[in-house]
């Protein structure tokens, strides 16, 4: 089953793909948010393009306000997951992505890069670790992105 891992943020969205056989996750692309209407476009050409058969999007699971409010970024993915479920027919499955940016980050700098190589590339090392996170708990591994 062809997985697409999805990093969402306040003006970048990074995109992973899986192999055909979910098993393995893949960088793909980094969408610039401009209007909804463009990023919803976007998202359903990756989709028809790649052939995907499921999404997967990080939720930014944080410890809960003292009134017991949701942080706006969690409001706000779960916000656009609900906006997608709306206008495509695929399992969106909510995966904890806590630590994911600095993960990806620090992976990448390790890597070699930094500055703007590493900024446009960020996004999308996100949504692979979310993808493969995803893709460990199917298959029974442990897994999580923080130490902490």
């Amino acid at each position: 089953m062809k997985l697409l891992g999805i990093d969402f943020g306040a003006k970048r969205i990074g995109l992973a793909v899986s192999d055909s056989s979910g098993t393995l996750a893949f960088p793909c692309k980094t969408i610039y948010k401009t209007t909804r209407d463009k990023l919803f476009a976007e998202l359903e050409a990756t989709i028809r393009e790649q052939g995907i058969e499921a999404l997967i999007i990080g939720l930014p699971l944080g410890p809960v306000a003292a009134d017991g409010a949701e942080q706006l970024a969690l409001r706000q993915v779960r916000n656009f997951a609900a906006s997608l479920g709306r206008r495509i027919e695929l399992p969106i499955h909510l995966v904890d992505e806590r630590c994911s940016t600095v993960v990806a980050e620090d992976e990448l700098r390790q890597a070699g890069l930094s500055g703007d190589a590493l900024k446009r590339v960020l996004d999308q090392q996100a949504a692979v670790l979310i993808l493969e996170t995803y893709i460990g708990s199917q298959r029974g591994w442990r897994s999580g992105l923080c130490t902490k």
